[in-house]
């Protein structure tokens, strides 16, 4: 990971949700590009019914730039357009260039999430700047629901 001042290259993978961009966050083999396979194969209804469809915008490095009060990512230019599937390899789909982050997902165990966390208060910071923070278990079936569940109730209300 390197870093300058307002810009960072993080290992990450950054998906666009319903329009809101997610960075996925945890350490390598944890499920990130999984679970963006999984939200960009089935574009699913959030829990209002609407249809939140799913972008790729950079997988395994995420190039983060602060812009003022938000923060912008992107693919570095090498992995643009490209989703690592286990089995395949490196594969070309459909991509979005850049997306101002909203949200971040942590990703971890289900024993390790707590059950009725006090959303409020959960941030991850990046660059100086305080993003809404959820902890998702990649491995459960109801992962990609779950994150078009966190686009619906922080962004909907």
């Amino acid at each position: 990971m390197s870093s300058e001042a307002g810009a960072e290259l993080m290992h990450a993978t950054c998906i666009s949700v319903g329009g809101k961009g997610i960075l996925l966050l945890g350490p390598p083999g944890s499920g990130k590009s999984d679970l963006a396979l999984r939200l960009i194969d089935t574009p699913g209804s959030g829990i209002a019914g609407d249809l939140l469809t799913t972008q790729l915008v950079a997988d395994d490095q995420v190039q983060l730039v602060r812009i003022e009060d938000h923060l912008e990512a992107q693919a570095p230019e090498t992995l643009a357009g490209l989703l690592e599937i286990r089995g395949l390899g490196l594969v070309r789909v459909a991509h979005r260039a850049s997306i101002r982050i909203d949200l971040a997902v942590r990703l971890r165990p289900h024993r390790e999430i707590e059950r009725m966390p006090e959303l409020a208060d959960q941030r991850h910071t990046l660059l100086g700047i305080s993003l809404p923070l959820v902890e998702i278990d990649p491995a459960a079936a109801s992962a990609p629901a779950r994150v078009r569940a966190a686009v619906h109730y922080l962004f909907s209300r």
